[in-house]
């Protein structure tokens, strides 16, 4: 009798499935023996969310014994929804139901998504419910879809609990005050830590900041976590314990100071007493200051405005780091930090309490929310010139904002319920998904339905950025590649709808006479509205490259990135297969005419840096000021347009893209833009990143800087590209050499060198290497500063008694500006082989 064997490819494919198995097994053993839960509500099997952790589905799960409730699948997918897991099944309940996780003792995050849409026959406007522990009161008539309606499609709530029983009991009770009320919850996440509270020096908030002793045995929310001056930190890249670090944007009041990251060569080091995982790295590498103009800094508050629930103790963490040069030394930056306008700080200086540069850190403090109802909690800095530091100046890295339970009977986190947003019944699913974002600003929600004048109060405060999220979101993931003829209507309820009758009117039938400018788009029109508004018409030329696509995303664009250094869109016209905006006139032209090649008097070195600095100003914006960010992809300086008073304006969003959340990823995109800006990096891998705008606009600075062409094939072969040129001037120490003789004089030795230094680091080869936008606009700031200072300094020497020429701050008119109107040709850019 003869034995068969398997063959080797089917032995190897054997052993290659154990080995998988194995791994898996060996994975889950290794999760739970963490202590990590990850409990998908509703499903059965597992399940992988969208940073790569397996989920378990509670049918069958030793969590929940004697399962009841049932399972459900939501009615619709959500675009915002980061993944199908945890959020597209539910259990619900429509009586009382415990779920018990056997857990280590110690102090551990627990997290409980919601996806508020309707679940079979159950109306999502009727989940009313509770969650409590044995002695804890979580969640009290809470209801998601009313908070989801305010801020985001989803919500994850975020406890920190301490467990002593080695086990965690979690109870879903629908509520007795509201009738056909029930339960539900999508996921529930619990993540061990260490003890990352009770080894801070906590200080109450108050005349004598007397030590607060903080009882391990307390449970806190998160209310606030924010990533100052920094985008929003995902909970993939967090240190261990899957935190989400929202942007500081929308909570910003009044000035909003600048932001930056850190030097090249610094390096961020945690220390004895602030581990690793008080906060990601990442917190550290950016911050928010006032800036550099010690003037402006003297007269308003650096401050952020957190809505809170009333009638519970706060603990704030505030984050500090010194991440720039030459913040190294004791008593160079000194400020105060106030707290509901109480000082919770004085002589605040970040090196004395790091220990240096680079050295993360962090203070706490405890105050009181009086009050009923939701109430603002404001975070505030201010120099302290007590001690007459070198600079005045505050800056602030990270902050989080934690409730904390009230002790009573019974003990709670749960805050008083505000009035409905919307009658019980009401069909929310009417409303956009759009209409509920808030995603990546808001991580955890207020403890209650409490968090509904929480939101209400934010989009109050944020209502501009609200929109400009949305719109964008919703606009790069259409498809508007149509032709004219075959699409919809566009609409913007911000801008003028004009007539094809009113163009014709104030063109005269677009009579030649008026043209001042032609473009890759189509002519240019002067023409006044309304009997008194000058404007700039632009007119599509059918015979363009470009087209549909490029008019849409300008209207979107400016519609909904409204900044004073991005050009204003009064209106547009889409009528008889016409496509024509309406610009704001802009009086002086574009940058560009008065560099070379032009009768414009010469501009002033420090005029052309402040045009520099508005015009990064407003990419920063773009960069920032969206959730996922708008990359520009034509940065020229015939796409900075200067308005009467010689303030820049970027303008031409014709190739605008949305970019990725993260500062380093790219985007596979056709290459487009124009030959001598364009981003070798883009151009080789067609890896498009916002650090393509980074490189054209240090092209920009060095055009400014030697006022000549980006290319001209009429000069030697070494020096056809100025990039390439003066890169190689200033390798060789000589690239002061070639800088506009008109203005060499003029610039000082050590804004000479930032501004260098900033342009030669922007048009880096590789993306890796170059500056953020915000770190190009501070450097930017510093070298004005500079300028500013020996300017000021030289002429108190001489004893000079007037100026010859005055600088004109980018928001103040000039006043001796000699630089005449000039026709306002080439407005707008001819884009160079849109195609590729």
């Amino acid at each position: 009798m003869t034995m068969a064997f398997p063959t080797l490819p089917v032995t190897l494919a054997c052993l290659t499935l154990l080995a998988l198995l194995l791994i898996a097994m060996a994975a889950d053993n290794d999760s739970m023996a963490s202590g990590l839960v990850l409990l998908n509500c509703g499903a059965s099997g597992q399940g992988g969310d969208d940073i790569g952790r397996t989920w378990d589905g509670d049918t069958g799960s030793k969590f929940a014994p004697l399962l009841e409730g049932v399972a459900a699948n939501a009615s619709h997918e959500d675009p915002s929804l980061p993944s199908r897991v945890p959020y597209m099944t539910a259990r619900i309940f429509t009586s009382n139901y415990t779920y018990s996780f056997p857990v280590s003792a110690g102090r551990m995050f627990l997290r409980l998504y919601f996806y508020p849409v309707a679940y079979g026959n159950y109306a999502f406007s009727n989940a009313f419910f509770g969650v409590t522990t044995p002695d804890l009161v979580l969640l009290n008539d809470f209801n998601a879809s009313q908070i989801a309606e305010a801020s985001s499609a989803y919500l994850v709530c975020e406890f920190s609990v301490n467990v002593s029983s080695g086990s965690l009991d979690l109870t879903f009770a629908p509520s007795a005050h509201q009738n056909g009320s029930y339960a539900f919850v999508n996921g529930i996440e619990i993540v061990p830590t260490p003890d990352i509270f009770t080894a801070a020096d906590t200080r109450y908030v108050g005349d004598n900041l007397s030590p607060f002793s903080f009882d391990t045995e307390t449970s806190l929310q998160t209310m606030h976590r924010l990533n100052i001056g920094g985008e929003a930190i995902s909970r993939f890249d967090d240190s261990g314990f899957y935190r989400s670090w929202a942007s500081d944007l929308p909570y910003l009041s009044g000035g909003s100071g600048v932001t930056f990251s850190r030097d090249f060569n610094l390096t961020i080091r945690y220390t004895p007493t602030v581990l690793d995982y008080i906060a990601p790295i990442d917190v550290y590498k950016t911050a928010r200051s006032m800036g550099p103009n010690a003037q402006d800094n003297g007269k308003y508050n650096l401050t952020w405005i957190l809505p809170v629930d009333a009638g519970f103790s706060y603990l704030l963490r505030l984050h500090f780091c010194e991440i720039k040069y030459p913040f190294t030394k004791v008593n160079q930056r000194v400020f105060f930090i106030y707290i509901n306008n109480q000082t919770a700080a004085q002589q605040m200086d970040v090196i004395v309490l790091s220990g240096g540069i680079g050295r993360a850190s962090y203070t706490d403090y405890v105050i009181m929310a009086v009050g009923s109802g939701q109430v603002n909690m404001s975070v505030a800095l201010h120099p302290d010139l007590s001690s007459k530091p070198e600079y005045s100046d505050a800056i602030l890295n990270g902050l989080e904002v934690f409730k904390l339970q009230s002790y009573g009977s019974p003990n709670s986190l749960a805050g008083l319920n505000p009035p409905l947003l919307q009658k019980p019944g009401a069909d929310l699913n009417r409303q956009s998904s759009g209409a509920r974002k808030f995603k990546g600003y808001i991580v955890a929600i207020g403890g209650t339905t409490g968090g509904i004048s929480f939101m209400v109060i934010v989009l109050f405060s944020a209502i501009v950025i609200c929109r400009r999220k949305k719109v964008a979101k919703n606009f790069f993931k259409t498809d508007h590649g149509h032709h004219p003829t075959e699409r919809k209507k566009s609409t913007c309820d911000l801008v003028r709808h004009f007539s094809l009758a009113e163009i014709q009117l104030v063109t005269k039938d677009f009579d030649e006479a008026f043209i001042i400018g032609r473009g890759g788009f189509g002519n240019v029109y002067s023409g006044e509205i309304d009997g008194r508004t000058k404007v700039a018409i632009k007119r599509f030329n059918h015979k363009s490259q470009q087209g549909f696509h490029e008019f849409q995303t300008e209207i979107e664009m400016l519609c909904n990135f409204r900044h004073r250094h991005l050009v204003s869109l009064i209106g547009y016209c889409e009528e008889k297969n016409e496509m024509i905006l309406v610009y704001d006139y802009m009086a002086h032209g574009t940058l560009r005419e008065h560099l070379y090649n032009t009768r414009n008097p010469a501009l002033p070195w420090q005029q052309r840096l402040e045009i520099c600095i508005g015009a990064a100003r407003g990419l920063h914006y773009l960069h920032t000021g969206a959730e996922q960010g708008i990359i520009h992809r034509d940065v020229k300086t015939t796409n900075i347009l200067l308005d009467d008073r010689l303030m820049a304006k970027v303008s031409d969003f014709g190739l605008s893209k949305a970019s990725p959340d993260i500062d380093n990823s790219h985007m596979s995109t056709v290459v487009k833009g124009t030959f001598g800006y364009l981003d070798p990096e883009y151009f080789r891998l067609q890896r498009l990143t916002k650090k393509s705008d980074v490189y054209s606009f240090g092209v920009v600075l060095f055009e400014t800087l030697c006022a000549r062409p980006v290319i001209n094939t009429k000069l030697p072969e070494e020096q056809v590209s100025l990039r390439d040129w003066a890169l190689s001037c200033r390798k060789e120490g000589v690239l002061k050499e070639i800088v506009d003789p008109r203005v060499k004089e003029e610039i000082t030795p050590e804004c000479f060198r930032i501004f260098a230094e900033i342009a030669e680091k922007c048009v880096a080869d590789r993306s890796i290497d170059r500056p953020s936008m915000g770190d190009v606009l501070w450097n930017l700031e510093v070298a004005l500063q500079l300028q500013d200072s020996a300017s000021y300094n030289s002429r108190c020497a001489e004893g000079a008694s007037s100026l010859q020429i005055t600088p004109v701050d980018s928001d103040r008119p000039s006043t001796n500006s000699t630089i005449s109107v000039a026709a306002q040709e080439a407005i707008f850019s001819d884009i160079a082989h849109p195609e590729g």
